[in-house]
């Protein structure tokens, strides 16, 4: 390379020309679109709504179980701020999940239509004519009959019609032979699929935006009224207004429990029921209804479902000057199939000091070797065991506080001699001093509670209409089979082989993995028969 060369300015690119791969704005949009609407994209992103439901099912939620949550976040203090960063507690109501959630609708919408207009136009076409080399299929036949060209090409179409196989019009060049197709609904049973997953999507989605789902703890003989204020948790939807609840109520009666005594099983419940008497508005007449598990009652647009129970021991706390500062059923919520019960006490009127308790519950107590136990939930035996804190339960200042969580950083815990801390162990019935004058605690009895589920869900109709959908289009898309046959025949003169019909059979499974061989015996045999042939098929 010369001197001059070197010294000589690289030319400037020309503006009117693009490098490779190099895309507009319109070009861009257009790649993006087709690479969401692509059926790849659209499995990759209903892959994504399974694994993002995951955590759903395995952390505790807020919406469904708020004190669940509240004791996995105290147990796992450094995972909590990142769970809560990632939405984790809150898994469907997070961004994220609503992002995944409308990019699978676009997806499905934009995959769905180009193959719904490509469908309508294949589904009108008429069945390809027949190839020129028929014996060059895999699956082929031929074979005389003693007919004449007409008849076999009669018998032919007539014996298709009937197996509802559409046939292709004769036309010029092509009297001598016959076209026909069948399972063309499979790619319908395919769309129906696809838009059965839509439907699903827009029946969930009715039901998060316009429904609502609360949840209550009875005790045994408490009612209950459908407004805000008497649930525990209540979870609207994003376009749910507070006038679309329904005005009903009811009481709980009673609640039974049938436990195994005997067999592997002993010691589980066996059956759950709770005896209602509701009323669907104020005014109206009593009814009663047995809820039991997977047996809601239905009232108008609503259900009410038996979610859980357990117990709620009576406890009496009285202060130094006798008088009576806390005294009722309090709720203890369980800790295992066994119904081994969690609970919080807090007597604020206690003079002279407030008085807290926490502990837990034995509906069937027994020791082994010095230690509790708890051996079933049939309350046989019920025993309260708890601790006692007193001063400041951090109420003072006037904040909000569950009522299952005791606030003991300013408390003091009360203490034996010894300085072990003081557990008080209460049957029913029993009643025990406190120290220094501070009051006694008395377990009275226990009264079962029940929660339930208040839900309205106006998308569930959708929702199962979509899951049968989805049923109907892959029973379709595996059962159909999509097939094509072709049928040429040609007349063979009386010299050869002693006259009659030349038929060449061939038939093609489209969808790959079809037994097109057993086809082609069976509709030459049934051709055949038609015919009435004065001699075998040679």
């Amino acid at each position: 390379m010369s001197t001059d060369q070197q010294q000589r300015p690289a030319a400037a690119p020309d503006p009117g020309v693009r490098r490779a791969g190099e895309l507009d704005a319109r070009e861009l949009g257009r790649y993006v679109w087709r690479q969401l609407t692509s059926m790849r994209t659209a499995l990759v992103l209903l892959l994504l709504l399974a694994l993002a439901a995951v955590p759903g099912s395995i952390i505790p939620q807020e919406s469904v179980d708020s004190f669940g949550a509240r004791q996995w976040k105290e147990q796992h203090e450094t995972l909590t701020p990142i769970y809560e960063r990632l939405g984790l507690f809150d898994v469907y109501g997070s961004a994220w999940f609503a992002a995944v959630y409308v990019l699978l609708m676009v997806s499905l919408v934009g995959c769905i239509l180009p193959r719904t207009k490509h469908y309508w136009r294949a589904a009108r076409a008429v069945p390809p004519r027949a190839p020129r080399h028929l014996d060059r299929l895999p699956d082929h036949t031929s074979y005389v009959v003693a007919a004449t060209p007409e008849q076999v090409l009669e018998a032919a179409r007539a014996e298709l019609r009937r197996r509802r196989y559409r046939l292709r019009p004769a036309q010029d060049g092509e009297e001598l032979t016959v076209a026909a197709e069948r399972g063309y609904l499979r790619e319908a049973g395919n769309l129906l699929f696809h838009l059965s997953v839509i439907v699903v999507l827009v029946g969930f989605a009715m039901g998060g935006l316009l429904g609502y789902k609360g949840g209550v703890i009875l005790l045994e003989g408490q009612g209950f009224s459908n407004n805000l204020t008497q649930y525990d948790d209540f979870v609207p939807g994003s376009l749910f207004t507070a006038d679309e609840m329904e005005p009903f109520s009811f009481d709980v009666d009673r609640f039974d429990v049938e436990w195994l005594t005997e067999g592997p099983g002993q010691g589980q419940a066996q059956g759950f029921e709770a005896g209602l008497t509701y009323r669907t508005a104020p005014g109206e007449q009593d009814r009663t209804y047995d809820l039991r598990v997977n047996h809601p009652l239905r009232i108008g647009d609503s259900e009410v479902f038996l979610v859980g129970h357990g117990y709620a021991p009576v406890i009496t706390v009285r202060g130094g000057d006798g008088e009576v500062a806390y005294s009722g059923p309090t709720v203890f919520l369980p800790q295992d199939a066994s119904f081994f019960s969690f609970g919080v006490v807090k007597a604020l009127a206690a003079e002279p000091q407030a008085i807290g308790l926490e502990g837990f519950f034995y509906p069937f107590f027994a020791s082994v070797d010095g230690d509790p136990f708890n051996v079933m939930g049939d309350d046989q035996n019920p025993v309260v065991s708890v601790n006692v804190y007193t001063g400041d339960l951090g109420l003072e200042d006037g904040e909000s506080q569950s009522v299952y969580i005791l606030d003991k950083e300013n408390a003091t815990q009360l203490e034996r001699e010894d300085g072990r801390p003081l557990r008080l162990d209460l049957a029913v019935g029993d009643t025990v001093e406190l120290p220094d004058g501070l009051g006694s605690v008395t377990f009275e009895s226990v009264t079962p509670w029940v929660r339930v589920q208040v839900s309205q869900t106006p998308g569930k109709g959708i929702a199962l209409g979509g899951v049968v959908l989805a049923l109907v289009g892959l029973c379709g898309s595996l059962f159909i089979r999509p097939r094509r046959v072709w049928l040429r025949v040609a007349a063979v003169p009386d010299g050869e082989d002693g006259g009659g019909t030349r038929v060449d059979l061939a038939a093609l499974d489209r969808s790959g993995g079809g037994d097109t061989a057993a086809v082609v015996d069976d509709l030459r045999l049934a051709i055949v028969e038609a015919l009435h042939p004065t001699q075998e098929d040679r």
